[in-house]
């Protein structure tokens, strides 16, 4: 979804995209947006974006927010959108096609790395779920594009994961996070998966001033409704698939069969829980 320097990253998710990052496969991404949809438009509408702006979605994904970004800034604004993958690119376009807004809409293909845009193009860009993908000094570079393409006084919103408020009912608490902090012992996406609070530090280093943050707890209780149930079953099943071939210390078992009726998020008590972080920072 992101940088070019990934394709030849494991793919551990049974899905193929142009990228090589598996988990950004529209099949896995729009049931996750599904079912976090509450969570996720009410970060979007914090940020502030306002009537007759001019609003990038830097990693757009399949495009599942540029509705309400259209939305947002209204018939005299305009939205832009980009993504790495061609499949997301063209998806983003197809989703907004019969859109009241279409025409003021353009999305395209390219590299967060090096934004094809102006300096001060835009008043805001919004960049989601996205950061996760970069180690540490690709998202020290993403962040200097998405100032430079941002004019003075604009606006930069990142949200992204906190994986350390990952955990799943009726499990080991420490299920989902020890499964990380195993993972982060070397650098990788389970090691930036962890990184979410400390967005606003690097809004802060890249220049930003007046930075702002939030972390939300994401919940979901049973009955968990039918897109939660389908994406975190599938999610906890993969989990638990990478788990079990590394040998990694925990019990996965009931997790590896996401439709068996005893899957612990089938269960009355099922529970699950996510974290996101937004951070907000002036160009």
């Amino acid at each position: 979804m992101l940088t070019e320097n990934q394709h030849s990253r494991e793919n551990t998710w049974g899905y193929e995209t142009s990228t090589g990052l598996a988990f950004t496969h529209e099949d896995i991404v729009d049931p996750h947006f599904e079912a976090c949809a509450a969570y996720y438009l009410d970060a979007l509408d914090s940020v502030g974006v306002r009537p007759g702006w001019h609003v990038l979605d830097a990693g757009c994904g399949s495009g599942a927010f540029l509705p309400r970004l259209a939305e947002l800034v209204g018939p005299e604004g305009r939205v832009s959108a980009l993504d790495l993958a061609e499949e997301n690119a063209a998806l983003a376009a197809e989703r907004m096609r019969d859109h009241p807004a279409r025409a003021r809409l353009a999305v395209r293909q390219g590299s967060l790395l090096e934004l094809p845009y102006a300096d001060g193009t835009f008043d805001a860009v919004w960049c989601a779920n996205t950061t996760q993908y970069l180690d540490d000094v690709e998202l020290t570079r993403v962040l200097a594009e998405l100032r430079r393409v941002t004019r003075p006084g604009g606006l930069v919103a990142v949200k992204d994961v906190d994986g350390t408020l990952s955990t799943v009912r009726p499990a080991d608490p420490f299920l989902i996070t020890d499964f990380f902090r195993e993972g982060a012992q070397s650098p990788g996406y389970a090691r930036q998966l962890l990184r979410g609070r400390d967005l606003y530090r690097r809004l802060r280093a890249a220049g930003f001033t007046s930075v702002r943050q939030r972390t939300i707890l994401m919940e979901f209780h049973a009955p968990l409704s039918p897109a939660a149930l389908r994406f975190y079953g599938n999610a906890c099943a993969r989990f638990a698939r990478q788990a079990t071939r590394a040998g990694m210390p925990g019990d996965w078992a009931p997790f590896l069969d996401p439709d068996d009726p005893a899957a612990p998020l089938r269960d009355p008590d099922g529970y699950i829980s996510e974290g996101n972080v937004i951070a907000i920072g002036t160009a």
